[in-house]
Order: C-alpha cells, then structure tokens, then sequence
C-alpha cells in the first residue's frame, strides 16, 4: 500500500477510535492497539513530511471537546508526552537533551504516570473557578461543575502564600477498589458496568448532571504547576509539588528526584513491582528534567516536550477472540463461566483465561463463542472480559447456555438471588469440584494452616478417593499418601505431622476453615468472641446471631441453614472425633464492649512484627469491629508497608492513620489498662 493511502487510512482509523474512546465512551480498542496505530502514523509521517496534514491526529494532542459543555481555551497548551518501552531509548532521549544543554547537570524526576483523565484547575485568590479537561491542547470542556464533587480537589486554599492566580494539572481516577465496587454493585443491580477504571472516570467527568459526578468514585493526584501569577516561581518541578503538597493538593508519594539513568531505572523496577499494590491503574512512568528553567530552554516539538519522556510498561488491556466457554463450580457449588480465549500477552503474562462472572453479566455484554473481546488483567487480579466488539462478530457464533446439571457431578442446578447465581445442588459429599475447593479452603493459611498440603495434593487426594470430607485428612496415613504422584516416604511423614500439628488450634479460625458462604475470617472471630463455644454458636437462633456485630439477616441466615444441614452436622462431630479442639473464649465485657467498643477498624498493607489475622483479633478483644473497606464512618486505619487504595481513601476521609508501631502502642496502653 502506497505511504499517502496508508495514511489516509490509518487517519481515520485513530479519528474513529478517538471518538469512540473520548466521545461515546465505548472504545473498541485495547491502549496498546490504539498505540500501534498511532507509532505507526507518526513514523510514516516522519518519513514523508511532505504528507502531513493539519487535521492529522498527530497534530493534535487529545479530540475535540463534547458540544455539550463550554469549551476553555489554555492559557498554555496541555501538552501530551513522547514514549518509549525500553532503557536503552530512554537513554537516547537523555542524551538529546544533554547534546541540547551541554555542560550542565541535568536533575530528573520521576512519578507514576497514572491511567486517568488529565485536568486542568485554575484558582484565583485562592478559589477555584474553573476546571477543564486537556480536550485537544489547545481547547478543552468546562467541567467545573463536575470537578467541584470530588472530594479530592480543594475548593478554596488557605495558605498565606498562594499565588493569586495559577493553574494547578492534574489526573482525576478511579482507584482500582471503588472501581471494582462499583461494578459489583452494578452487576448485582443489573446495571451497566464500567469497561475501565479510566473509562469509568472519563465518563463520570462528562456527566451533564454533577449529582451524578458526585456518585462515582473520583479522586485525583497533582502532578505539576501549570502557571503561576507574582513573584514567587518555582526553580524545579519537585519544588513545585512540594509547594502544591503545602498548599493542599493531593501529590502522589511515590514522586521520586534521581540524579542519572541507574536512579531512573532503579524507580522504574520499584514502581513496576509495586504496580497491583498501588491501588490504581498506572501504565508507567514520567520521567522530567527538573529544573524548569531548563526545561523553559529545551522546548517542545509539534505535540510533545523535549523535557520529558513516559515510560511505558506492558499493557493492562488487550483485544482477543472468545474460544468457548466452561462451566466451574466452587466451593459453595456457585457455577461460574470461564472463558477460553486465544492467548495474549497482556499485563506482563500470557493470558488464555479469564472470569465472566455469572450468566447476567453474559447476557449484560451479549458475548457469543467467537467474539473478539475486551480483556482486561490488573497486576494479580484475574483477568476479566470487559466489553464485545460487536461489529467483529463471526457469522454463525454460538450463544451461551448455562447447563441444567452440574458439569462435574450431575446434580441438579438451582438459581438464587433472582437467578443471578446458579449453584451445584450437589455438595461437598457429592460433587467432587465442592469437595476439593472446601479442602482447599479448609486447609489455607487463614484457615487449619497445613503446611505441604496444596492445591495439586488436594487434587490428588480427592481423586484417588483417599478424601472425602476434612475430617478425613485426619485419618491419612504416610504408606497411603507415599503412593500419591510426586510424594516420597519423607514428604508424606512430614505432611501426617503437619497436619496433627492442626489439630490445635482457635475457635475463629475453626469457624472460618468450614467455609460456611460470607463469613470471612472477621466475622469468624465477631462469632468466636460473641459465643466463645462452638456448642453456642451450633445451637443460636437466627435472632441470637444477629446481635454479633458484622452479622446482618443474610450471615445470619447462613449460619442458620449451616448448622441445621444434618450433612454439616455430621462433618462437625467427625471434625471433633478426629480431635480437634482449641480453648474456649471467656465471654467477657471487654469482649463485647471494652475500650473500642462501637469503633471500625481496617487493617491494610503488610505488617511485619504480627499477623494481620493476631492484630485482628487483639482489637476484637478490645471491641472494635475490624473490616475490610474504608468509609467516612471508619474510626482508624492501620497501614504497612504496600498500603494502596485504602491508605489513599483514608487519607482523602482525613481519617487516623497508625503505622504498626503506633498500633503496637496503642494495644498495650488499652491491654494493660
């Protein structure tokens, strides 16, 4: 094909999936394509420079703004950013700018290029008065409205020193947590999901009704001092952020000054390692010279600055093709499809399985066998299908059916929840997929905690008919399990004591390894320390469990139907005949009142003298009610090293935040009195 039809082509392809992207909210594409297409035009057009033409989106850096909101024309164009994917281009682009200022030292700064919308804020005399997006550069929408619901975003500065009138840039997102609660919550609502935490921001953003701003979950990070009016200008990008930090603007903290290559690359392997810890989607990251005076004299080309180069890692996102789709049963016999795919490299691995949810959310996306899908894996979350692309349906595609009978088994299937949930009828005691995922729970870390006994074991026990419920693992003996794939006589010994070892052990976590559906490891020990005996606990009424905190009717209703199931009840006196046994709790005061009473806890990021499951169960003690999510009701969060977006919401609440030292404090002063 001939360069000026190619890039005639390749022109309308990018307006169509800017528009698609930026417009209808709708993309069809995966970043990582899109950026093919977009490396493409821009290579073609460098050798033929003769072709380009005005309306090329190289010319521009974003698309145009939506009719429907005011357009804002920048005092200073909103530049977008060259990339590259490699150390040794990121080199080169260093070494243009020293060959561009030779003789001086040349300071970086680096951050986390986050995945979000990029906005521009002006404050006057300290209040803001208008927030824009980057639109095309030169012209974006007034979203002001919109930007005002977010609590992230200052509404009026305090500080003696504030210019009186400066633009502030910075990127609005979704953090990875809310995303995923929205969409859970949609799901179950039967209700239109977000395809991505950027998409989902960018929409939010151009709701014409703020109210609806106001429900999604925004936030945004600062991540440079578009201008400043008066005497004051900062000498550095970091001085900058650090006066925006001052001020009251949320700065990411992972902003990081390097004095060469080695410091970039060194921030470059941290941040990459961190990324599924971060709490929000980033698709690299920013390198900047520092000094602005510097970067004043490097300039820009057409679209982009000389001073600064995005680092970019490997996609989050990708496009593939539907191969077909099976039916698994889990622990609690729920049925969820899986989706077969042609293999693709996304998020850093090759990815030939991903999550569909349940039957709605199949006939919320309208995928047949055969589609091309939107795929989606985020650092260790499961990758999940996001979006069909429609208009590349195969003639004859199949639609999906769910089974009448259980796959594994053959036991009827039953619907709840208004038949959103399809399960096995089964049981442990008949469907061997039940009884390996409840073994394997049974078994976890949280849970018994066998050492040696994984999955593939698990798997290997069932199958040989050596287990049939867990009581049975109790009875094992090393001759039998030495005859197992890959288990010696050594192996198999030491599994038999690791698993007496088990047999000691505590009420709450005895309560969590039965896998009784929605009690989680701290509704195990809400129920532990309420009762203090597994007997209480078997005999409550419905009425009696819903007075543990962290128990509403629906735990309570589970607990219920668990303990009347005359099959749970035989496992539970074949799990005690096996001689398990753990020491009652006192039911004390302290226990259901004490000195937290009525407070919420949450506990984030990895704690390095204790557990997470002992810190848990010391402040149940006292009384508080330890949780898994920050809200504004939230009395304290304790955050280690890794803490993401529950750090990140706690902050923007302006809720107390202990670092584990501060926690240890704070459980002796209380435990001692």
């Amino acid at each position: 094909m001939k360069a000026n039809a190619r890039l005639s082509q390749l022109r309308e392809l990018i307006h169509y999936h800017n528009h698609r992207y930026h417009v209808l909210d709708d993309p069809e594409l995966a970043d990582a394509e899109y950026d093919a297409l977009f490396d493409e035009l821009l290579a073609l057009e460098a050798a033929h420079p003769e072709l380009v033409t005005t309306d090329s989106p190289s010319q521009r850096v974003g698309s145009a703004p939506l009719s429907q909101f005011a357009t804002v024309r920048h005092e200073r164009p909103m530049l977008s950013l060259d990339k590259c994917t490699t150390p040794q281009e990121l080199a080169d682009w260093l070494q243009r700018c020293r060959n561009r200022l030779p003789d001086e030292a040349i300071g970086l700064a680096c951050e986390p290029k986050i995945d979000g919308v990029a906005v521009a804020l002006i404050y006057e005399q300290g209040v803001l008065t208008l927030a824009s997006t980057r639109g095309d550069g030169q012209t974006g929408e007034d979203i002001t409205a919109n930007v005002r619901t977010i609590g992230a975003v200052p509404l009026r500065l305090s500080a003696a020193d504030i210019p009186a009138r400066m633009e502030v840039r910075g990127e609005i997102y979704m953090p990875l947590a809310e995303f995923e609660r929205f969409n859970e919550t949609a799901r179950r609502n039967g209700a239109k999901t977000l395809v991505n935490p950027r998409n989902g921001a960018a929409g939010s953003l151009r709701q014409l009704d703020p109210g609806l701003t106001a429900q999604r979950p925004l936030t945004m990070y600062c991540y440079s001092l578009g201008w400043a009016e008066g005497d004051w200008q900062p000498a550095s990008h970091t001085e900058a952020l650090e006066k925006l930090t001052g001020w009251g603007f949320r700065v990411s903290p992972d902003v990081s000054r390097c004095k060469n290559l080695e410091d970039v690359q060194r921030f470059l392997d941290r941040l990459l390692a961190r990324r599924a810890q971060l709490g929000y989607d980033i698709d690299g990251a920013v390198i900047k010279v520092d000094s602005l005076d510097q970067q004043r004299r490097l300039g820009e080309v057409t679209r982009k600055p000389r001073w600064a180069m995005a680092f970019k890692y490997p996609p989050e996102e990708a496009t593939t093709r539907l191969l077909d789709v099976e039916f698994q049963v889990g622990r609690t016999g729920a049925v969820t499809p899986v989706a077969r795919l042609e293999p693709v490299f996304v998020g850093g691995v090759t990815v030939s399985n991903a999550t569909l949810h349940n039957m709605a959310e199949i006939a919320r996306l309208g995928v047949h066998v055969g589609d091309t899908v939107m795929l989606r894996r985020a650092g260790d979350v499961i990758p999940q299908v996001t979006g069909v692309i429609a208009s590349k349906r195969p003639a004859g595609s199949g639609t999906i059916d769910l089974p009448e009978v259980c796959p594994v088994c053959g036991s009827a299937i039953v619907y709840e929840n208004d038949g959103v949930v399809a399960r096995c009828s089964g049981g442990i005691q008949n469907c061997p997929a039940q009884r390996k995922e409840s073994l394997k729970h049974f078994a976890s870390r949280l849970a018994m905690d066998i050492e040696g006994l994984g999955d593939k074991l698990i798997e290997a026990l069932v199958e040989a008919s050596l287990v049939m419920e867990p009581a049975d693992l109790y009875g094992l003996a090393p001759e039998s399990l030495a005859e197992l794939p890959r288990m010696g006589e050594k192996s198999a010994a030491k599994l038999v004591t690791a698993i007496a070892r088990s047999r000691q052990t505590t009420l709450p976590r005895f309560i969590y390894a039965l896998g009784i559906r929605e009690v989680g490891e701290a509704t195990a020990i809400s129920l532990a320390n309420h009762f203090g005996r597994l007997d209480a606990l078997r005999e409550a009424s419905v009425e009696a469990l819903e007075e543990v905190p962290d128990v509403g009717p629906v735990v309570a209703a589970n607990l219920a139907e668990y303990f009347a199931h005359p099959d749970n009840c035989a496992l539970l006196d074949h799990l005690l005949a096996a001689g398990l046994e753990w020491p009652d709790i006192e039911v004390t005061a302290q226990a259901s009142g004490g000195p937290l009473a009525d407070q919420i806890w949450v506990l984030t990021g990895t704690l390095e003298t204790m557990t997470r499951d002992a810190a848990k169960q010391r402040l149940v003690a006292l009384g508080a009610k330890v949780v898994g999510s920050v809200s504004k009701k939230t009395s304290c969060v304790v955050a280690g090293p890794g803490a993401g977006s529950k750090l990140t919401k706690a902050q923007s609440f302006e809720l107390p935040v202990l670092d584990e030292a501060q926690l240890l404090e704070r459980l002796n002063e209380l435990e001692n009195g």
